[in-house]
């Protein structure tokens, strides 16, 4: 790849305009392919503290990056640069400063993502052009964004698409390879105007371009203020309320002047009310309509005045969970300064970040986009290019995922960031009044999830049978079949027995037996399996190995083993892992004898009978089986040996302890237990798992029903 295509350019044509959402976008097409890219910002206001925008991307992306590498300079540094000649300002020595900073990135990155100015410095008319003149001198193509905030009537979108034609005529003047046009903000309902104009006025015809242009329609979200953030636009003092309570959204303001049962009716999902210090009525009453299910939640109370409650009060408000704010200023004061004040994308901010990719990957085609960049896939694979690729292809073919934890505040979060990744169709188990309002209560969006209720399902009566005849070797009847269908776990495992969903997801709540048995008993195992097993995917720096067994069984037999070896083979093709299998033991090919190093040969013989075509080492040692040097002393000539993607341990021991000992050791991230061997995908959770696990594993059920679907397609064939 040369230096041009290791680098990219996205400017705007003013402020606010969205870069940071379309930054988010863009890196998240490069997570998927490139393994160290890097954000650089040539230009800031202030070196005080970190850019918001690399701080958003490196947390976000895990950047390899410091601070003082991702920033060029300050306005007043830059401004030193600039020489005053007869002919005008001469930006050379800028230019060239900017340029070599950029060279040291990217000889310790594989792309750098340069995101420019945001038109806060001395001559803000003036800096299209100078990102204009940074992206051709370092040689890197640019996304330009255009603002369409506010277009909402035939004259505006003209408007829209002139200042892209203004945009797209600044950067031609300095001689830029202008990749695409995004217009960002873009109201719904005027979204197809907005396109046909700036297309037109770009001077394509026949609806064919000589670069796409993208609409990413507004979300409101992105522009909202935290209730934390208030607190920094006020100068205000956080008397109460977690970190996670300050980091809602604000719905809205609302000045707390009248009598409570006034503000008790008014008062909306997220309101922010602002009142007098003195005001304990309105405190209780927004503290009552907090904890009450059938209330909205208040975003929190600002107290105005610079009064407040004394520690009695606050004793009697705090296990509401309202987070309170107080200020010295008046009420109306209070209101006025928050007047257009407009939140930011932080990196605590994850309803934000997921809502922001969301909207960009619904209003830009990756495919497109990403050939336009010509990324270069690397044979290595990071942590968070396995994610990002397993994302893409959950998302590629959707699937109906079950959760039948809808109790789980871990699940309700990442139900509505699943729904902003579009990653698959959710079906949460619950009654739905009962679920929305604990969603309500947390600030959860839950979208197009479905809520069903086994209680109240006539999928109940129709599936009732099914567990029946499925049981009925056991004496379970009809009626004991559909008392058994209260359980949301066997709920859920029959909606996947008879498709009406696709997979099921489980295990945050409920011990791994109860996630498995259910499935043991009415979806049962793959024909080739004698088992379920438990494989984690292991996320290395540089590249993706899948462990087994490691939550399942104890000690399997040789047969046993065999089908766990041949089902993790599966789950490696599954996961776009080419699978090269090491039954792995404490000694290597023949050194070694007793009952442990015997089983795992019979395995291996096992392996070798039912799969001929399949790579297989083993007996061999985890050493020789991933260290290529010892792999070629120990078994030489061996195509596995040092190079096996695909480890299969003799014992739950020795697995479950390998794992652990590498995801902590080996700066691995352990993604699983995919549990294999089952004839429809159902996966199970750490009871202690986080936001992102239930993310991961609804993606890696949805990818592993794809399969399924491969499967039973090309067996009806």
């Amino acid at each position: 790849m040369s230096s041009a295509n290791q680098r990219l350019y996205v400017t705007a044509d003013r402020a606010g305009a969205g870069k940071t959402v379309v930054a988010l976008g863009l890196l998240d097409l490069l997570a998927s392919s490139v393994r160290r890219p890097v954000v650089f910002r040539p230009v800031v206001s202030s070196r005080d503290e970190p850019d918001p925008l690399v701080e958003l991307l490196r947390h976000r992306y895990d950047l390899d990056i410091a601070d003082d590498d991702a920033v060029g300079l300050t306005w007043s540094e830059a401004a030193a640069l600039v020489d005053a000649t007869d002919a005008g300002p001469d930006p050379r020595r800028l230019v060239a400063t900017i340029v070599e900073r950029v060279e040291r990135l990217s000889e310790r990155a594989d792309f750098v993502l340069v995101v420019g100015t945001d038109f806060t410095g001395p001559s803000p008319a003036t800096e299209l052009d100078l990102n204009a003149l940074l992206a051709v001198n370092l040689g890197a193509p640019v996304v330009v964004v255009v603002s369409a905030a506010g277009a909402d009537d035939p004259a505006a979108v003209h408007s829209v698409a002139a200042a892209a034609r203004e945009a797209g005529s600044a950067l031609a003047a300095r001689g830029c390879t202008k990749l695409a046009t995004v217009v960002n903000r873009v109201d719904a309902a005027q979204r197809e105007a907005v396109l046909a104009a700036v297309r037109e006025e770009s001077g394509h015809t026949g609806g064919a371009t000589k670069h796409p242009v993208y609409a990413v329609e507004e979300v409101p979200l992105l522009s909202a203020l935290t209730v934390g953030e208030v607190a920094s636009v006020l100068g205000g003092a956080v008397l109460t309320g977690s970190d996670s309570a300050l980091e809602r959204e604000v719905g809205g303001y609302l000045a707390g002047s009248a009598h409570a049962d006034v503000v008790l009716r008014l008062l909306r999902e997220g309101t922010l009310l602002v009142t007098s210090g003195d005001r304990l009525d309105l405190m209780l009453v927004s503290a009552g309509a907090a904890i009450h299910r059938d209330l909205p939640t208040p975003g929190g109370l600002v107290l105005t005045n610079g009064t407040r409650p004394d520690d009695l009060q606050l004793t009697l408000l705090r296990p509401s969970g309202l987070p309170m704010i107080s200020v010295p200023t008046d009420t109306y004061t209070t209101i006025h300064r928050l007047e257009g004040a407009t939140g930011a994308i932080r990196p605590a901010s994850q309803r934000k970040v997921t809502a922001a990719l969301g909207a960009f990957s619904a209003g830009v085609d990756a495919e497109e986009l990403s050939e336009r960049i010509r990324l270069v896939r690397t044979e290595a694979v990071t942590p968070a290019m396995f994610n990002a690729r397993l994302l893409a292809a959950a998302r590629a073919d959707r699937r109906t995922i079950v959760l039948p934890e809808s109790e789980d505040t871990r699940v309700l979060r990442a139900a509505e960031e699943l729904g902003h990744l579009d990653v698959a169709d959710l079906v949460l188990l619950g009654r739905e009044e009962e679920v929305r309002a604990r969603a309500d209560r947390l600030g959860v969006d839950l979208g197009s999830a479905r809520i069903v209720d086994p209680a109240t399902s006539p999928l109940r009566e129709q599936m009732a049978p099914v567990y029946a005849e499925r049981r009925k070797h056991k004496g379970v009847t009809l009626e004991a079949a559909a008392e058994q269908l209260l359980d949301p776990t066997y709920f859920g495992t029959l909606m996947v027995e008879t498709g009406h969903a696709d997979g099921m997801v489980s295990g945050a709540t409920h011990t791994t037996a109860a996630t498995i048995r259910p499935a043991l008993e009415v979806i049962k195992t793959t024909p080739g399996a004698k088992r379920v097993s438990g494989a984690f995917l292991m996320c290395l720096p540089d590249r993706v190995l899948v462990f087994a067994d490691c939550a399942v069984n104890l000690d399997p037999t040789a047969e046993e083993l065999a089908g766990i070896a041949l089902s993790s083979a599966e789950t490696a093709r599954a996961f776009g892992v080419e699978p090269r299998v090491a039954m792995v033991s404490y000694s290597t090919g023949s050194s070694g004898a007793g009952v442990d190093v015997d089983k795992v040969r019979e395995a291996t013989r096992l392996v070798a009978e039912r799969a001929p075509d399949l790579p297989l080492a083993g007996p061999i040692q985890y050493d020789a089986a991933v260290d290529p040097a010892t792999g070629e002393a120990k078994m030489p000539g061996n195509p596995v040996a040092g190079h096996a993607t695909v480890l299969v341990f003799p014992d739950l021991n020795t697995g479950n302890t390998t794992y652990k000992a590498v995801q902590r050791s080996g700066d691995a991230v352990a993604v699983g237990p995919v549990l294999q061997g089952l004839r429809r995908p159902v996966n199970d959770l750490s009871r202690g798992c986080t936001v992102a696990d239930v993310v991961s594993t609804v993606a890696i059920t949805a990818v592993q029903s794809q399969t399924t679907a491969e499967q039973k397609e090309t067996a009806s064939a």
